[in-house]
């Protein structure tokens, strides 16, 4: 990448910063009480948890993503597909249908949080890890497996529901669907600190990605043990949506939009510019899109729907124009 483009790269990225910066802005003193030192006090408290949640998301979500394709070697597609999606949503159903929403695992915050991460970190290291080397270290077939796994996990939990009692399938409705309305603040420097451990963990493949996306057999000419570090990315990658996925619930297509937001907008290799350009433009989706939610649609529409509409819509459109990408 030359120097012209690196420069312009970098304009574009401070520009996505400057945006995210200003939807932050917008979402912590619109409509805010100035006058009134208590209610300012009280709205802060309220929304600051909120935006550090939908940055961490965005984060999470935006580099899994990024690094998830290019790990595939396909821009099509996005990390829900290992299934962690659907297992959230199977833990949840199987919490309600076997012990009720009235339960302590139900009803306590940061119970069914420490339940969702320790139930799908064991997915994620166990099966994937004993998937990947099972299957001769063949990606595709990870991806197929996960394929599987989402449709098992999702047949489960839509048995369940039809035996389950309405009131309390009503309950459980509203832990399905992804949202920003009631944050448990109580989990957001734990999420921080795991995230931070597996950035650190993996901070030797991620200063290798740009080279193990050149393929396998480069990549070993190149002195790279490319099993390994695939291996270990692919576990980052699913621990990374896990935390997400527990801390606001399942945002499907999220990562595919952002991810190829930053790859049409910086069109570079460079994964450092890619994953940061799909972070910010998770961050700006997010906080714009519940700023929309909260004060034109009056928080009747989850803003989970309508980036599921509008990343079905997106796909499509990638699928029609892949060609000309």
């Amino acid at each position: 990448m030359n120097t012209k483009t690196a420069l312009s790269n970098r304009r574009k990225l401070i520009i996505l910063a400057v945006i995210v910066i200003l939807c932050g802005i917008g979402y912590m003193l619109i409509d805010v009480n100035f006058s009134n030192p208590k209610l300012f006090a009280y709205a802060m408290k309220i929304r600051a948890p909120k935006l550090i949640v939908m940055l961490i998301t965005a984060f999470s979500i935006g580099g899994a993503s990024l690094v998830f394709q290019s790990i595939i070697n396909n821009t099509i597609v996005t990390p829900c597909l290992l299934g962690m999606n659907s297992l959230y949503t199977l833990i949840h159903t199987a919490v309600v249908f076997f012990f009720g929403t009235a339960s302590v695992v139900a009803s306590n915050a940061n119970l069914a949080f420490a339940v969702d991460l320790v139930l799908m970190g064991i997915v994620a290291t166990v099966i994937y890890s004993w998937i990947f080397k099972k299957t001769k270290h063949n990606v595709l077939y990870v991806l197929l497996v996960g394929t599987v796994l989402t449709s098992f996990f999702g047949s489960i939990q839509t048995t369940l529901t039809r035996v389950m009692d309405p009131n309390e399938y009503d309950d459980l409705l509203n832990t399905l669907v992804a949202g920003f309305s009631n944050i448990n603040s109580e989990i957001i420097v734990f999420s921080i600190i795991l995230l931070g451990v597996i950035i650190i963990a993996l901070r030797k493949e991620l200063a290798i990605l740009d080279v193990l996306t050149l393929g396998k057999e480069q990549a070993i000419n190149l002195g790279v043990d490319y099993d390994r570090c695939i291996r270990r990315l692919l576990l980052g990658v699913t621990l990374c949506i896990a935390v997400a996925t527990a801390m606001v619930g399942p945002i499907s297509f999220l990562g595919l939009i952002i991810a190829n937001l930053s790859r049409q907008l910086l069109k570079t290799y460079r994964h450092t510019q890619l994953i940061l350009g799909s972070a910010l433009f998770g961050m700006m989706v997010l906080v714009g899109g519940q700023l929309i939610v909260e004060h034109v649609y009056t928080y009747s529409i989850p803003v989970s729907v309508f980036i599921t509409v509008g990343g079905r819509l997106y796909f499509l459109y990638l699928l029609l124009t892949r060609k000309k990408v």
